[in-house]
């Protein structure tokens, strides 16, 4: 059954994806699905080539040819019902439950702590907790933003 994290209270979605995934990537060497909205991605997209100096995050979009996907450890999509080499991680950053996470290990929700977003993910964690699956709840507690 895929294990649920919620983060909480981000102030920024997009950079602390970007952390997120340079600890996934790096220091795990988990293989991660980002899902958003297009505007999401494309910010997500342009912060990973701009994210570290020296650590770049190796990444590609969901369109890109099968070879490319194949290699990348993280793959940016719109939406995460296609049929992906990559089923570890999930990290999601849109409105709604992303369709096919049951087919990842692990689902990562990001939540700001915009009242809006608040209110979407706790929508997000009925639709998990009344499926039976387990939730962990993490707070964000600041710090350096990279």
């Amino acid at each position: 059954m895929t294990e649920i994290d919620f983060h909480f209270n981000t102030p920024d979605k997009v950079n602390y994806a970007c952390r997120l995934l340079r600890k996934a990537v790096a220091a795990r060497g988990a293989r991660v699905v980002v899902v958003g909205d297009v505007s999401t991605i494309e910010a997500i997209d342009a912060a990973l080539w701009q994210f570290s100096a020296v650590d770049f995050i190796a990444h590609c979009r969901a369109s890109a040819e099968p070879s490319v996907l194949a290699r990348s450890p993280v793959v940016l999509m719109d939406g995460a019902d296609a049929a992906l080499p990559h089923q570890q991680v999930l990290l999601n950053l849109d409105a709604p439950v992303p369709g096919g996470f049951e087919r990842f290990e692990r689902l990562i929700d990001i939540v700001t702590d915009d009242e809006l977003d608040r209110r979407e993910a706790r929508a997000r964690w009925r639709h998990y907790a009344d499926r039976g699956y387990a939730i962990t709840r993490h707070q964000f507690q600041g710090g350096a933003s990279r």
